[in-house]
């Protein structure tokens, strides 16, 4: 390989000369050539040696870190899922124990309804119940005042009618025994 270079090296040097000044000018003179090809053959050593592995090094730390940030982001997006699917699930859940709630409120007033309605069915039976008691007793009363009253009233007509006075434990007990006649004929109660 060095043989052909340095033959063509100088078959140039032996051209050069005889094409003239201004071909030459043109054209490199073999040591140049000779030390362009062998800082060429450096540079290329150099670059690929050292610099050409430092590239394929860093572009594979580029490479891993672009796939790592990638598988990353992928398992972010699972683990995204995975709590969308756990939110919707207990939003489900909510809602079902929100129905829950609404219909056991509802279940509850319906309960409290019927129960106010039968206690206050019961409070108007207990007040009618009492007032036909105070009516009874009022009834009662005012027959016992009127019993006393008649008597009164017809030992006083029975005296003046026969015109002597009559023993007032007997009269008393005849107006008894004719108000309790009177009392059951006319309105059929005792």
């Amino acid at each position: 390989m060095f043989a052909t270079i340095i033959a063509f090296l100088a078959a140039e040097e032996g051209a050069a000369t005889a094409a003239g000044d201004e071909i030459a000018n043109l054209t490199p003179k073999p040591a140049e050539l000779l030390v362009g090809v062998l800082a060429f053959g450096v540079f290329f050593f150099f670059l690929w040696k050292w610099v050409l592995p430092k590239v394929n090094q860093v572009l594979e730390e580029r490479r891993e870190q672009i796939q790592g940030n990638l598988e990353r982001a992928e398992q972010t997006r699972r683990e995204a899922d995975q709590e969308l699917a756990g939110y919707r699930t207990q939003l489900a859940g909510a809602r079902d124990e929100a129905d829950r709630i609404i219909e056991e409120a509802r279940v509850t007033a319906e309960q409290l309804r019927v129960d106010m309605a039968a206690r206050a069915e019961t409070e108007a039976q207990q007040i009618v119940s009492r007032a036909q008691e105070e009516i009874r007793a009022e009834r009662d009363r005012v027959f016992e005042e009127l019993r006393g009253q008649v008597g009164e009233i017809a030992v006083a007509l029975a005296g003046r009618v026969v015109g002597a006075s009559l023993d007032e434990a007997a009269h008393r007990r005849l107006i008894d025994d004719y108000i309790d006649q009177v009392g059951t004929a006319g309105n059929g109660r005792s």
